[in-house]
């Protein structure tokens, strides 16, 4: 039996289809038979001029380095490998000055450039580092190629290099660097505790929110000194607790298997050692922002309203980091909606006291990669969801966004900006969104010192809809109508 034609849904038969009638009404496009001259179109290759002529190329390893100057200033030994002793760098930095080198650029992966970074920053040189996305596209892989390829780039002016902070703000960025992993690691303890409890069939983590809590941790510590007994150990109940003893005291029925308290009396000492030193990495790092300069001007800071205050969490440091960084910045970042203290050390930890390297905040968002990729092809730009954000692991982008999430059910002007959007394009580009603002607000503060003000989401609404009111009535006009607002009963 032959099989019969599908039909699309004008009921046509066929594949194909069905054709569609044009508008003839509509605006003509121009001609462009004896072509449009386009203002933006790239120089050629030829007219390229040597925008750093005195540059040099190193292509970085992690026990040898490769570097290369312009062929005039060493016609025999154009490029030369070095090791990666501290003599070498002093070596490379007295071989670049030899052959009056005056900017270099250099290309890495991990924390093998760092060394050879300062030594010759410390002599003077203009340095970069280059992402090896910026080249990796037009060369062949040796290290030696690597090398002339990259000073040539840099030659021509073609690289951009990498943010990097004052160096006193590198020491605060790796004092945080360090913290956060301290961090990370205690948090793969608290795993192994759940692990050895459920192995022990202890249901601990079913009965209380948090097994480090005021009840959590009173069990495992009695636990860990030899009480067995459920019922005792459900009367080291909080009072907070939502389940009762007789809950906890089921939870807590086990096998008690030695191997298993071994696991877990270790986790505890292990997770506890990490916070010992944490609490010696706080300390180090607020002996550290005493030595900045007070920007406050003396004008003491205003105490944070009811809605933002709260106690610190276990993993935030103990002492005054919102008066610190009030003392740094000259403003209260914290008066942010949805900024924390701890956020706010984490994001001057790796921008810095100010944003003097991006000249708008449109460099900054787009250092961030919080703002989509410029997507136009035809001469149009692609339809909606066609240009997403480029992806990134920028560590103040990922403050951004965890600050953003916590604003989607506020009362602030951000969080109605963040559910409006919600709605139209979905959760995730919300988020995104409301990280740009952030990181807009935090950029304006910093470099204009002026304070922030949320105006509600009342005021924000209402904002919006007569804008919404007004687009609607200039279109109107234009199409020959009248809008007026209807009579309330």
């Amino acid at each position: 039996m032959a099989r019969k034609k599908r039909k699309n849904k004008q009921g046509v038969c066929g594949n194909k289809k069905p054709l569609q009638v044009r508008n003839t009404t509509a605006k003509r496009r121009t001609p462009r038979r004896g072509g449009v001259p386009v203002d933006n179109a790239p120089p050629p290759i030829e007219s390229l001029k040597q925008v750093n002529t005195n540059a040099a190329g190193i292509d970085i390893a992690a026990n040898v380095h490769f570097v290369a100057v312009p062929k005039d200033r060493d016609a025999e030994n154009a490029v030369r490998s070095f090791g990666a002793f501290t003599a070498d760098l002093e070596a490379i930095a007295d071989w670049l000055t030899e052959c009056r080198i005056e900017t270099i650029a250099m290309e890495s992966t991990g924390v093998y450039w760092i060394p050879l970074f300062e030594v010759l920053e410390r002599r003077g040189f203009d340095v970069i580092l280059v992402e090896p996305s910026q080249i990796k596209k037009f060369r062949r892989k040796t290290d030696v190629l690597d090398c002339q390829w990259i000073q040539t780039l840099h030659t021509f002016g073609l690289l951009t290099g990498s943010f990097r902070p004052d160096d006193q703000i590198i020491v605060l960025r790796s004092y945080m660097r360090q913290r956060e992993m301290l961090v990370k690691c205690a948090a793969q303890h608290i795993q192994h505790m759940q692990k050895a409890m459920e192995q022990m069939n202890l249901k601990l983590t079913e009965v209380v929110s948090d097994i480090l809590g005021a009840t959590g941790t009173a069990i495992i510590d009695a636990i860990l000194e030899g009480e067995r007994n459920p019922h005792r150990l459900a009367k080291l109940r909080n009072e907070k607790c939502k389940n009762d003893e007789a809950t906890i005291a089921l939870a807590l029925q086990g096998n008690w298997r030695d191997e298993h308290l071994f696991s877990l009396h270790q986790a505890v000492d292990l997770y506890r050692y990490y916070h010992q030193k944490i609490v010696e990495v706080d300390a180090q790092i607020e002996a550290y922002m005493r030595q900045f300069e007070d920007k406050s001007g003396g004008e003491p800071l205003a105490k944070p309203p009811r809605s933002k205050q709260r106690s610190k969490t276990t993993n935030e440091p103990k002492f005054d980091t919102r008066t610190l960084l009030y003392e740094v910045l000259g403003v209260d970042l914290t008066s942010i909606d949805g900024i924390g203290a701890h956020s706010a050390l984490q994001i001057v930890s790796e921008i810095g006291t100010n944003v003097d390297a991006f000249p708008t905040e449109k460099h900054f968002v787009s250092w961030l990669s919080l703002c989509p990729e410029a997507n136009k092809s035809g001469g149009k730009k692609q339809k909606k969801g066609k240009s997403p954000t480029h992806r990134s692991s920028n560590r103040v982008a990922q403050v951004f966004r965890v600050c953003a999430q916590t604003l989607i059910q506020s009362k602030c002007a951000l969080g109605a900006f963040g559910r409006r959007l919600r709605g139209r394009d979905g959760a995730a580009s919300a988020i995104t969104a409301i990280a740009r603002k952030l990181a807009i607000i935090v950029y304006t503060m910093v470099k204009t010192g002026r304070p922030y003000k949320d105006v509600g989401s009342d005021v924000y609404n209402s904002r919006f809809q007569d804008k919404l009111v007004a687009s609607l009535r200039r279109r109107a006009i234009e199409l020959g109508y009248d809008l007026q607002p209807t009579l309330s009963v």
